[in-house]
């Protein structure tokens, strides 16, 4: 454990822990000295991994399992880790689904279960830590979104309107909460080298991507996690309400 402990007493729910940035940014803010609980809904076996990371670390972890889709699941999480770790200081939304499919192709069902967990998700997990962030005039939000809101998605219908639809979410309650001392922002990560991509993207339309970036690489969940800690921290004091796109330049890139 490095001896800056910025986040010394501070609890941090990470959803979507078991994988990806989810992970990274679990390990990262544990590394601080945040207490961590780790969510997930069916990898429960990666969450442990997470959990053994972050304790051989020295660090301390829960799992908080869940599915953030489901309200009763996300109070039965929150409870769990407000109950192990107390308060909520700091909320960091990872969970999300993604589904490849033409925009023709559509159905409603594949609609509805994009916006459930994406969209619905983001709101459920929020609004179960809200309360107590804004009674102790303390809160730190950082909800993923990704650069897919930012440009057509004609192959990523869904994911991208769900993914838009965060952002302005995240706008609207940055200026609602700023008063309580509640601060909430958004990521949009590019392409980054995670399980989600690698399962949704043929390897050459992975390729493309990565060609298509001016950076010329995949990032790594590493790299987002940095960026997290960056605007759960006091260094990123007077931003609120923020969407910061981290995508090796991709998002700059016309159509």
């Amino acid at each position: 454990m490095p001896e800056q402990q910025v986040f010394q007493g501070k609890n941090a729910l990470i959803t979507g822990g078991s994988r990806g940035i989810g992970r990274a940014v679990s390990i990262r803010l544990a590394g601080e000295g945040a207490n961590i609980a780790v969510n997930y809904v069916s990898r429960e076996e990666s969450a442990r991994d997470t959990l053994r990371q972050i304790e051989s670390a020295g660090g301390r972890a829960i799992l908080a399992p869940g599915d953030v889709a489901d309200p009763e699941q996300v109070r039965e999480m929150v409870h769990v880790a407000r109950t192990a770790l107390g308060p909520i200081d700091i909320l960091v939304h990872c969970a999300g689904v993604s589904r490849v499919e033409p925009a023709d192709d559509v159905t409603w069902e594949s609609w509805k279960q994009t916006m459930n967990v994406n969209l619905d998700g983001t709101f459920n997990v929020i609004y179960a830590v809200k309360d107590e962030m804004i009674e102790r005039r303390f809160g730190r939000i950082v909800v993923i979104s990704s650069i897919a809101a930012l440009r057509a998605r004609p192959m990523l219908m869904s994911y991208s309107a769900s993914k838009a639809a965060v952002i302005s979410l995240v706008r609207s309650l940055g200026e609602a909460w700023a008063p309580q001392n509640i601060r909430v922002n958004c990521l949009c990560p590019g392409l980054i080298n995670t399980e989600m991509p690698r399962e949704s993207l043929t390897s050459e339309a992975f390729q493309q991507m990565i060609e298509a970036t001016p950076m010329g690489r995949v990032g790594e969940p590493e790299e987002m996690a940095a960026v997290v800690r960056f605007l759960v921290s006091e260094e990123s004091s007077y931003m609120t309400g923020q969407s910061i796109a981290a995508s090796g330049g991709r998002v700059l890139l016309p159509g």
